[in-house]
């Protein structure tokens, strides 16, 4: 979503602040303009300029649907490839790529269990080692990741070495942001 779209909040939610990741109780009726829809979630301005990520059990409050997270990805390819796609419905909520294209994501390992399930170790980061943001984005991939069928448990470790930079985003992600 590029347009930006103001709404009045139909019901009482807890959002998140941005960027850190801080809880806050909105109340019915506060107007909020929609400023990113991406993976679900939305971002959010307050007419007091305050930054929100509205996750995808409060959608409704802005009088949207749910879009199911993870219709689509879960009958085609490996699992390694259905977890990727999951992945790449994480976005971070300042920047409208997901956390796959822009090089947050440095590993994603499958250990098979003898029941035939799999445990998933994910390794990844932020873009600012100080991003509130951090746990929230790294519980997205754990869930995300976690409702895949073969999926027996998934850790998500939040890695600092090496530092990200921008030469980690994908070439797509980066002519999208107006870097190339």
């Amino acid at each position: 979503m590029h347009s930006r779209e103001q709404v009045a909040l139909q019901r009482d939610i807890t959002a998140i602040q941005i960027p850190d990741g801080n809880r806050v109780k909105l109340a019915e009726g506060t107007g909020v303009v929609i400023t990113q829809a991406l993976g679900g979630t939305y971002t959010v301005m307050t007419d007091w300029g305050q930054m929100l990520r509205v996750d995808e059990k409060d959608v409704d409050a802005l009088g949207k649907e749910a879009a199911g997270g993870g219709e689509g990805d879960t009958d085609f390819g490996s699992l390694e490839d259905r977890i990727w796609a999951r992945m790449r419905k994480v976005y971070d909520p300042e920047i409208p790529v997901n956390i796959v294209e822009l090089g947050l994501v440095y590993d994603c390992r499958l250990e098979e269990r003898e029941d035939g399930d799999n445990d998933v170790f994910i390794k990844m980061t932020l873009t600012a080692p100080g991003c509130g943001m951090g746990d929230v984005l790294a519980q997205d991939v754990q869930q995300r990741t976690a409702e895949l069928p073969g999926v027996a448990s998934v850790d998500v470790e939040l890695v600092f070495d090496p530092q990200w930079n921008m030469e980690m985003m994908s070439e797509a992600a980066r002519l999208q942001l107006g870097l190339i």
